[in-house]
């Protein structure tokens, strides 16, 4: 199979929004090294929070980031963003390389919008939704006087399916329902007129009744509007039914990404096999079997190779000594997984022994053993 330099790029021919080898490290502060000597590259430690990764949003339509707490989900969403600076990579917007001015900085921010996971902190308790709504169009210079200004916040409202408007305008945040909020919040986003909308698990925090209403509504606005939609979510049940493509992180890197249906009726990673195997599923009669073991590893000392391989029960040598590309399995389907490299020499493709943790604990001699031990 032939390896892939952009997990992405054969489902998204031609990106609005295009992230190329974004990286991000946060420098670790400790007691014993001081602050300047804390940055990454100079003798101090750093998280390794996004390592290489490319990811490209096409218009009219929704990408799915997918993955467990800590992959690095959120801190991708915010360099998209342009809320952190990256350490290395850079973004385009049209097929353009940003320009980092200030004025090229609110352009941008124009054009690509982000919504917080938590609606009532990332509204201001003290001002009402009037507020909310009109101060992105005066920031942006959108805004028109007196009765057009009611006219463009009402319009907001209504398209957020927040209305009679008159019920909702004058309200305080803590006045609001979660999912009420949340609405109010991608209405601030969409007050500038974006392109592109960055959904940072827009419904983690909503009861399971009222997350199906948030989901058709950004299934609306990529329909009616043309958004390009990042939906950042570790439920990768909902990613199916919402997004177009899913990207699965683990880490900080992208390990497979293809069309939804695709990626979730065959999934080619072992991790993203752990993911769906976790997922709800009625239909299932038998609880899963988790095959995976262990936990996330410290991205400060990430593993070598594939940062998956700790956990992988399908781990090889090859694993632990190199990162894998990503490999084709299907059109427009990519994974970074060495189980589908066809060349492997017989040393590189030896199965990792687990670790003695993972053992069975050895029955006392003379006694019989024990239910699921090996018998020898």
């Amino acid at each position: 199979m032939t390896a892939l330099a952009d997990p992405t790029a054969a489902v998204t021919p031609s990106p609005l929004l295009e992230a190329r080898g974004l990286t991000k490290h946060f420098p670790v502060h400790g007691k014993s090294r001081p602050a300047r000597r804390g940055l990454a590259g100079r003798g101090g430690a750093a998280v390794h929070a996004v390592e290489d990764v490319s990811l490209a949003l096409p218009a009219a339509s929704v990408t799915a980031l997918v993955g467990e707490s800590g992959s690095g989900k959120s801190t991708l969403a915010r360099l998209l963003a342009r809320l952190i600076p990256p350490t290395s990579g850079k973004l385009l917007l049209d097929g353009a390389e940003l320009r980092l001015s200030r004025r090229a900085g609110r352009g941008y921010a124009r054009q690509v919008q982000l919504v917080l996971q938590d609606p009532f902190s990332s509204l201001n308790p003290v001002h009402d939704v009037r507020y909310h709504l009109t101060r992105p169009l005066k920031v942006h210079g959108l805004a028109g006087q007196g009765s057009s200004l009611d006219e463009a916040t009402a319009g907001l409202l209504e398209r957020v399916a927040l209305s009679p408007t008159e019920h909702f305008i004058d309200k305080y945040p803590h006045e609001l329902s979660g999912g009420q909020r949340q609405r109010v919040a991608i209405a601030r986003a969409l007050a500038v007129r974006p392109r592109v909308l960055l959904a940072d698990e827009p419904v983690s925090m909503l009861d399971v009744s009222i997350r199906l209403g948030l989901l058709n509504l950004l299934a609306d606005l990529r329909e009616r509007e043309g958004l390009a939609i990042l939906y950042v979510t570790h439920d990768i049940a909902s990613a199916r039914y919402l997004a177009d493509v899913i990207v699965v992180m683990y880490a900080g890197q992208i390990v497979e990404s293809g069309p939804a249906t695709s990626l979730t009726d065959e999934p080619a990673h072992p991790y993203t096999q752990l993911l769906l195997s976790a997922a709800p599923d009625p239909d299932r009669a038998e609880p899963p079997s988790l095959a995976g073991r262990g936990s996330p590893p410290s991205l400060v000392t990430p593993p070598s190779g594939c940062r998956f391989h700790p956990r992988c029960p399908h781990a090889m040598a090859v694993c632990a000594d190199s990162a894998p590309p990503h490999f084709e399995v299907a059109p427009g389907h990519a994974s970074a997984c060495w189980l589908h490299a066809t060349d492997l020499e017989p040393a590189q493709a030896r199965k990792l022994a687990k670790s003695p943790a993972d053992q069975p604990t050895p029955a006392p001699s003379g006694s019989a053993p024990q239910a699921g031990e090996e018998t020898r």
